[in-house]
């Protein structure tokens, strides 16, 4: 069973250096991912807004890959004993909650984010054809407070899996 009421791990003061491998792209969007999760420990809506507007600014399938890959990790080791529906109720309940600093976000999108992670939806039949990454930010960083770990650990832990799946040779 998880805590309820989770402390967020406060951000690095340490500024990140991502792998120089990585694509401008995906430096790019770890950097306004980590920013975001940052200003959610801070609680900062102007610096949150920022952030998701320069991810607006990104290739959006590419960070929606990258914020669907973290919250499906997260899941898996948060929820390590397999994933039910209440689980899923229960960290749907605590990001809404969570995200009352917040306006004019909808539970809808939060619904999205999670069965989208976890491959359950139907992208033909979504209201929207764009990923939410206001909405999937807030998962992450519930998801990062339960866990007690850090945004760039699972940046990096994404950005890799992305670029196996990628790479792999189907038969």
């Amino acid at each position: 069973m998880t805590d309820p009421s989770p402390a967020a791990v406060p951000p690095s003061t340490v500024p990140v250096t991502w792998p120089a491998e990585w694509p401008a792209e995906v430096r790019r969007i770890a950097d306004a991912t980590n920013d975001a999760l940052a200003a959610v420990a801070a609680r900062d809506p102007i610096a949150f807004d920022d952030a998701v507007e320069l991810l607006g600014r990104s290739d959006s399938a590419q960070a929606g890959h990258v914020h669907a890959e973290m919250v499906r990790t997260l899941l898996e080791e948060v929820y390590s004993d397999g994933l039910t529906g209440e689980n899923v109720q229960e960290v749907l309940g605590r990001t809404v909650r969570g995200a009352d600093w917040l306006p004019n976000l909808d539970i809808a999108g939060f619904v999205e984010v999670l069965t989208g992670a976890l491959g359950v939806s139907d992208v033909e039949e979504q209201s929207r054809s764009r990923p939410r990454p206001a909405h999937a930010l807030l998962v992450v960083a519930d998801l990062l407070a339960v866990r007690r770990s850090r945004a760039d650990t699972y940046l990096r832990r994404a950005v890799a899996e992305i670029h196996r799946a990628e790479t792999i040779e189907m038969p």
